[in-house]
Order: structure tokens, then C-alpha cells, then sequence
């Protein structure tokens, strides 16, 4: 039964992190397996192997959750580019009280009291807010043609290296509660020409980008423990900045028409699903 249980929590895991804005971390949290999943990530083999009857389902489930969505993503921005980046924009929306929250109120445990500390913000919470931001409004300004919709199937080593940089950065992020790991590949360029490696089975391109995960994951996964653990209310006060910025990267547009009307619903749609799913956090 627990391993069904896991298989289905992995599909969930794995649909997350197919979708822009949607936090793969969060739905860990969500679902109580986030903390065994981090510890799991480790070069530690054999606490690896001694944990197998947690991670294997689990990663299965991600596997098959990636895979079976990564075809309707791909069609959805193939024919609906607009109302499908209003969607995500809703989702990324969606997103940000739950980050407020985090920033605001620190999990304390102690022999005396276990729960919650309200955060006194600072200069330091201003600037890490300040500079990621500041980031994503820099790649606002140079990220030149429609990022979303530029697809490459081709390899090269160029785009090798460009897979590698991707898979990286999304595997870092992806371990983040709150940020989403497949929105990154979005803001660099590069989520539709996985996505469509996914869904082709592109052997010679997913390589290069399994490469980037697995490194990201083992040095993210220190990162994480390590800024968590030491600034946590600062960390997230970073993660909003970028969220914040990446509405600016991934914005399509506005256009008088019936396409734009279905775009500000689906864009509703998606700030109230983010936004229900993370509530109780």
C-alpha cells in the first residue's frame, strides 16, 4: 500500500515540475515526503540504497508523471501560446502568499515551544529581494524574441552545454518549496526544447540534460540544507524577487480580442488553484 501510495505522490511530483510556476518542492511539503527527499539526495550510496523502498516508486512516479504530460504541454504551447502563458502567469501569481508566509514566519522548535517565529525583516531581506529581482528584470530586458516558443532538436555541443546549464539550475530550484524547477527553464529559453526531448524521447538531448539534473540535485541538495537552515526568511525573500520577476519574463503581451478574454480567465483559474493548493502551508 506504501508504495502505491508513493507511486501516486511521484506522478503528482512529476506533473509539478512539468508545469511552469508550479512548485514541485511545495507539493512535497504538501504531501510530507519533502524532508526524506532531500536527505535521499545525497553521494552517500549506501544511505541511498538503504532507503530504496521510498525513492524508487517515488522517482518512478516522477518519471511517468514527466513523461505523460510533457505531450499536452507541448501541444498547449504550440497552439495556444497566449492563454497558455496567462495560465502559468496565474500559477506564478498564485504562488507568492505562500512565500510571503515563509518569509515572515520561521519554524522554531525548542524545548520550551514549537511552531512558528515572526520575522523581523531587515536590510539583508531587502536586498536579497532587491538583487533577484533584479536579475529577472535583466533578462526581461535582453531575452530578445518570444523565449517560450523557440524549440531546438537538433544537437550540438553548444546546445549540449546550454542542457546541462538548464538541467543544473532547474534541479537546484526545483528542490526549493515555493519554486518551480521547469520555470527556470522557461525564463533561459530553454523549456520547450526539453519539454519536446521529453516528449519525443530525444535521447541525444535528454542525456545532456540528466547530466545537469543529477549535478544539480547533489550540490543543490547542500545548498539547500545549508541556506534553510541558516537564513531561511532571507532565502525566500530572494525566491520572491525572482518569482516577482519572472511574471515580467514569460508576460506574452495584451491584445484586444476574444483570445485575451480567455487568457484573463485562465490566468484566474491558475492564481486560484496555486494559490488553494498552498494555503495550508
Amino acid at each position: 500500500m506504501e508504495i502505491i501510495k508513493l507511486l501516486l505522490i511521484g506522478i503528482i511530483l512529476g506533473v509539478s515540475n512539468v508545469i511552469p510556476g508550479v512548485s514541485g518542492g511545495t507539493m512535497a511539503v504538501v504531501f510530507g515526503v519533502y524532508d526524506r527527499l532531500l536527505s535521499v539526495i545525497t553521494i552517500n550510496i549506501k544511505k541511498i540504497f538503504a532507503q530504496w523502498k521510498f525513492w524508487v516508486p517515488l522517482v518512478t512516479g516522477i518519471g511517468l508523471g514527466i513523461i505523460g504530460f510533457s505531450k499536452v504541454i507541448t501541444w498547449l504551447f504550440e497552439n495556444y501560446p497566449m492563454g497558455t502563458n496567462y495560465f502559468f502567469m496565474g500559477l506564478i501569481v498564485g504562488s507568492i502568499p505562500l512565500i510571503i508566509r515563509k518569509i515572515l514566519f520561521i519554524p522554531t522548535k525548542s524545548p520550551t515551544f514549537q511552531g512558528t517565529e515572526k520575522t523581523k525583516i531587515g536590510l539583508s531581506h531587502l536586498l536579497a529581494f532587491i538583487i533577484s529581482i533584479g536579475i529577472m528584470i535583466i533578462l526581461t530586458i535582453y531575452k530578445g524574441e518570444d523565449i517560450t516558443n523557440k524549440v531546438e532538436t537538433i544537437f550540438s555541443m553548444s546546445l549540449a552545454i546550454k542542457l546541462i546549464i538548464t538541467g543544473f539550475v532547474a534541479a537546484v530550484a526545483m528542490i526549493i518549496p515555493g519554486i518551480s524547477g521547469s520555470f527556470f527553464m522557461l525564463v533561459i529559453g530553454m523549456y520547450t526544447t526539453v519539454i519536446a526531448a521529453v516528449s519525443d524521447l530525444n535521447i541525444p538531448l535528454l542525456i545532456p540534460v540528466a547530466i545537469g539534473v543529477i549535478l544539480g540535485l547533489l550540490c543543490g541538495a547542500s545548498l539547500v540544507r545549508f541556506f534553510m537552515t541558516k537564513v531561511p526568511s532571507q532565502t525566500y525573500s530572494a525566491i520572491l524577487g525572482l518569482v516577482i520577476g519572472s511574471v515580467f519574463v514569460i508576460f506574452p503581451g495584451i491584445a484586444i480580442s476574444v483570445e485575451m478574454i480567455i487568457s484573463v480567465l485562465v490566468f484566474i483559474l491558475g492564481f486560484f488553484l496555486a494559490f488553494l493548493s498552498t494555503k495550508g502551508e
